[in-house]
């Protein structure tokens, strides 16, 4: 046989090697290619640019974050990566709605690859704590919705929404300047919160454009991507290709969802007047929104569209693996039989609903299997708490094999010394830094309690 016989046949042995190995992605990679798309490969592999693992994700309120936090901490544990976590006086958020410190930062999740809790932003700080080569990441949601959902969510905590007649939103929208007051405790829920959580002045008057603009840009400068939750699949298409991942890494759940019955429709006029009210919250979606279909435009909208299509089918198959071969059920946090599972619920006029596992999950499925269909529905609260606990012990195995001189902790400054009044606490307490799931290392098995007195 001719050398060149010898060498085309070894070549299709090795392609059909290859193509079984990955036979995973086989299928996303040939749809990929007859589109002329950029190949969805699996990683590693020979000459690829290798992911991204150092992700900054400023987790906003009330966007579909929860979920994009979920994604991030799986993809920190499946490749070992360091998480920044807070110290426990700042509760699952580094010590919300105060102005983020890299004090805030548990020392035994230091120093970190990737940061997704919920803080107010402030790009020194976080610079001082992120690797250089951070890539910076939010999300943003309509206007109109997200502040129906903040209505909703935090109208028991909320000075501004509690005080109106019946939970009214329309009464808020008719006269919002007789219940709001900007300087009182967790007022940053009631107007422009999504400025307020990238670090801005939630109550700049709507006149003052040059601060929109430049307030804009620098949100621009500092994220590489701002993902929009209406287009959830898309801006995870977009994430995908800035940081070189597979689509396996972009693998999601839905978390923390109300009931429908929990959720109000928006009359005719109520929109405007939320942007009105939320005007450069409304700035930043608009403007946000259109970059994100300028990146998608170049990416190009054929190749878009088939990567949403194979992810949702890759979940779909994914799902029906960890829940029996059928699609999850939502339950509410009373229907949850496994207390890790329940997800908090911040009133009883507001229903936040879980998944749980089938009793059967471990027949035929391997520990590992198990560990990724229970995280994969996990909450906040929980998956923060188990994360803290792995790199700790992990942290501690480190500090154990290190030679005694080397043998320092880091010096924590404390955090309760400049909390605001309302929440210093005794010792011993663990308050949340603003209303949210009860955190620290107390039981999740009453997941309806209120966050510790004082918030």
């Amino acid at each position: 046989m001719s050398q060149k016989k010898i060498f085309l046949v070894f070549v299709a042995i090795s392609t059909v090697s290859l193509l079984l190995h990955h036979g995973g992605h086989l299928s996303w990679t040939m749809e990929a290619l007859h589109l002329g798309c950029p190949a969805l490969r699996s990683h590693p592999a020979p000459g690829l640019k290798p992911k991204h693992t150092n992700v900054a994700f400023l987790k906003t309120h009330k966007t579909a974050s929860t979920t994009m936090q979920n994604l991030l901490f799986r993809f920190a544990e499946r490749n070992n990566l360091t998480v920044a976590l807070p110290v426990q006086a700042c509760s699952h958020q580094f010590c919300y709605p105060r102005s983020f410190t890299s004090h805030f930062v548990h020392p035994h999740t230091l120093p970190p690859n990737i940061v997704t809790s919920h803080m107010r932003f402030n790009k020194a700080e976080m610079r001082r704590l992120m690797p250089n080569d951070t890539i910076y990441i939010t999300i943003l949601r309509e206007p109109g919705s997200m502040f129906e959902s903040l209505f909703s969510y935090y109208n028991q905590y909320c000075q501004s929404f509690k005080r109106v007649p019946n939970g009214s939103l329309e009464a808020f929208l008719e006269e919002p300047w007789r219940y709001y007051r900007p300087d009182e405790k967790d007022s940053m829920y009631a107007r422009n919160t999504l400025t307020f959580d990238l670090g801005g002045d939630k109550d700049r008057p709507a006149i003052d454009v040059a601060y929109a603009r430049g307030f804009l840009a620098e949100v621009d400068r500092v994220f590489s991507l701002v993902m929009i939750a209406e287009y959830f699949d898309e801006s995870l298409v977009l994430l995908r290709h800035l940081l070189s991942w597979d689509l396996d890494d972009i693998l999601y759940v839905k978390l923390n969802m109300r009931t429908p019955s929990s959720k109000r429709s928006l009359t005719p006029g109520l929109p405007s007047k939320i942007r009105a009210w939320n005007s450069l919250d409304a700035r930043l979606y608009d403007h946000f929104n259109a970059s994100l279909w300028r990146q998608l435009s170049a990416l190009g909208p054929a190749c878009v569209a088939r990567e949403v299509k194979l992810l949702r089918r890759a979940q779909e198959r994914l799902m029906k693996s960890c829940f029996g071969g059928r699609m999850p059920l939502l339950r509410s946090a009373a229907q949850i039989k496994n207390k890790d599972l329940r997800p908090w619920q911040p009133s009883g006029k507001v229903d936040i609903v879980g998944y749980d596992l089938p009793v059967n999950l471990s027949r035929g499925f391997s520990s590992q299997a198990q560990e990724l269909c229970l995280k994969l529905i996990m909450p906040e609260v929980q998956y923060t708490r188990v994360l803290l606990r792995t790199q700790s012990l992990r942290y501690r195995r480190g500090y154990q094999l290190r030679p005694a001189a080397q043998q320092t902790h880091p010096v924590q400054q404390p955090v309760r010394t400049a909390l605001p009044r309302h929440l210093q606490v005794q010792r011993g307490q663990l308050p949340p830094a603003a209303p949210g799931p009860a955190s620290g290392t107390r039981s999740t098995s009453t997941s309806t309690s209120k966050p510790a007195a004082g918030t």
